[in-house]
């Protein structure tokens, strides 16, 4: 079955109470049980499970390929919840331009939880397997990378990872399951912010980590989640499962959208790179061509004159909304290294660009005004 089809029906099946068509969405917070707790009809708490999200669940699993998602609060709420559930001692490989909270949670709670970590860039495989330590449980890949759309060949690291006995995982926010699918190159994990491009339209917050298989360190994260209380809302649930529903056709107009911007920019005497993998010269491009089936919605630019002159062109954009997040349906552009703070190490020249459905010409023209 082709995921746009696998996209539309997953975890969709009619209400058995009603023959309703859209899922119902299940707002209680508690259910009834039996004398002794038995779950009666299958829930207890909203923070263990609930309907809504278990749907979700089934769609994410079946739309990413794996085994076995789990829903979260947020991305972060995602991510932190597999980080917690590894033990004392291990180490993790981050990529060099990995999103920035994750890179501030390590440096801020590792030493905490008694994690250890190293930075390298992941789109070298030979600074992964440098890096490899015999305590190694976790490489975590993102690509394409964000801001600077860096593209790690994931086989290639999928297999490093595994001969040195450790897992990866692939954030694979950026792509979507609909331009790349990570758990067909092996890798073991792949987180979503589901805020983004699953949602799609800028009103919801969400997580999600799906498995390749439901192991022994899965488990562990679903009690993490439990207890520490990182669980999707039934709303927000609902709200996801809504926008897995337009994911594939959406992803092609972004896709599309995107590079045509990036074409038309790419040799604009007032910037002085364009970064998207689909862009020919772009030194991941081969790469991305082996793994992706287009290049995404997402692309950076390092603007002539630094940090003026990206703010420059950041204040006279038009159409482009000045705001942080993607993968919405209206285009948004922002300077990265203020949105990301102390710890960002994105350039101070950069403006991210998240590309949205408006037509390309249009978006093309405003960029042309706000550089001239």
């Amino acid at each position: 079955m082709q995921l746009e089809t696998i996209a539309v029906h997953a975890g969709a099946e009619p209400d058995s109470a009603t023959g309703a068509v859209a899922p119902p969405i299940t707002l209680s917070t508690t259910y009834q049980h039996g004398p002794a707790c038995e779950q009666t009809f299958g829930y207890l708490y909203i923070r263990e499970a609930n309907p809504t999200q278990a749907r979700l669940e089934t769609a994410l699993a079946q739309i990413e390929g794996g085994e076995y998602a789990l829903a979260f609060s947020s991305g972060m709420g995602a991510g932190a919840s597999l980080l917690q559930a590894l033990d004392p001692g291990s180490h993790v490989i981050f990529p060099d331009d990995v999103y920035v909270d994750f890179r501030t949670l390590a440096k801020d709670f590792f030493p905490q939880w008694q994690l250890e970590h190293s930075i390298v860039d992941t789109s070298q495989p030979a600074q992964v397997q440098a890096a490899l330590r015999p305590n190694t449980r976790l490489v975590w890949l993102e690509s394409p990378s964000n801001p600077l759309m860096k593209i790690t060949d994931i086989g290639v690291v999928v297999q490093l990872a595994r001969n040195a006995g450790a897992r990866c995982l692939v954030d694979n926010t950026f792509a979507t399951p609909v331009l790349q699918r990570p758990l067909e190159f092996g890798a073991d994990i792949v987180l979503h912010s589901t805020t983004k491009y699953f949602g799609g339209h800028s009103d919801v917050q969400g997580g999600a980590l799906i498995f390749a298989h439901k192991d022994q360190l899965a488990e562990r994260v679903e009690h993490t989640r439990k207890l520490l209380g990182a669980v999707g809302s039934p709303f927000n649930s609902w709200l996801v499962l809504r926008g897995l529903r337009s994911l594939a056709c959406r992803m092609r107009t972004h896709a599309a959208n995107a590079l045509a911007v990036a074409a038309a920019l790419e040799h604009h005497p007032q910037l002085a790179a364009v970064h998207y993998p689909g862009l020919a010269s772009h030194p991941g491009h081969a790469v991305a061509q082996k793994q992706m089936s287009a290049f995404g919605g997402m692309l950076s630019v390092r603007v002539k004159g630094g940090r003026e002159g990206a703010l420059r062109v950041a204040s006279r954009v038009q159409l482009f909304l000045n705001a942080t997040s993607l993968g919405g349906v209206e285009s948004l552009l922002e300077h990265r290294a203020s949105s990301e703070g102390p710890n960002s190490t994105a350039p101070q020249d950069l403006l991210r660009l998240s590309v949205g459905l408006e037509h390309p010409d249009d978006l093309i023209a405003d960029l042309r005004q706000a550089l001239a």
